[in-house]
């Protein structure tokens, strides 16, 4: 009796402390859906090889964070639009992006600005933490090179539009909110400055899966 009072109690121990580090990051099982798009994405060749698009060694860990496949982006749309540094993401989330500045971003800075984005300021890519930075809970997209943070967009005429100074502007917010509504026509998880005070001053991208069918949206 008393040997089945200390199993329990060990027990309750254990989950006590597996709790308080993380949310069991450490003994959950990555969702299976994240390599089954991986594979597809890879498999449909929509997202190439370039000098600015290169892939890279798989990150396992710790504990599930990670991505079988992944890329070092310095660039898109061919080298058109730079990143301020170099950012690591999946396949899937190259090409939405890659759509998004083509459908939505860019024909919002000619159209207001008359000068095309040149340059994106990435704010944070791959991480292994929770979301938020929170030491507890769910995991963030970010764990699984599946989330892009973007502060800034410079045009090839040396304007920059940050999205914390920006949004309230007259035309530098016509501009952002395009970007944000086209973003939430493309990814499953978009935020921005009127989401929270954690983003008040980027867009966060991400293609997670939310309900049970992975057709749900949040666009905030």
């Amino acid at each position: 009796m008393r040997i089945g009072i200390f199993n329990i109690a060990l027990a309750s121990a254990v989950f006590l402390l597996l709790a308080g580090c993380g949310g069991f990051w450490d003994i959950e099982e990555r969702e299976r859906w994240r390599a089954r798009e991986e594979a597809q994405c890879l498999a449909s060749g929509d997202v190439k090889r370039t000098p600015f698009i290169r892939p890279s060694r798989a990150i396992s860990g710790p504990g599930i964070c990670g991505i079988d496949h992944p890329f070092e982006v310095t660039a898109l749309q061919g080298g058109q639009v730079a990143f301020s540094n170099s950012a690591t993401m999946s396949c899937g989330h190259i090409r939405e992006t890659e759509d998004w500045l083509s459908e939505s971003v860019q024909p919002a800075a000619m159209a207001i600005f008359g000068s095309p984005v040149s340059e994106m300021k990435i704010a944070a890519s791959y991480s292994c933490r929770g979301r938020n930075g929170a030491a507890k809970g769910p995991l963030s997209e970010h764990a699984f090179a599946n989330a892009l943070d973007i502060s800034s967009f410079k045009l090839a005429d040396g304007r920059e539009i940050t999205v914390e100074g920006g949004w309230g502007d007259i035309y530098e917010g016509a501009f952002l909110r395009n970007a944000h509504s086209g973003a939430c026509e493309r990814f499953s998880t978009v935020l921005g400055p009127e989401a929270d005070r954690h983003h008040r001053d980027h867009f966060h991208l991400d293609l997670a899966r939310h309900g049970r069918y992975g057709d749900h949206r949040v666009c905030q």
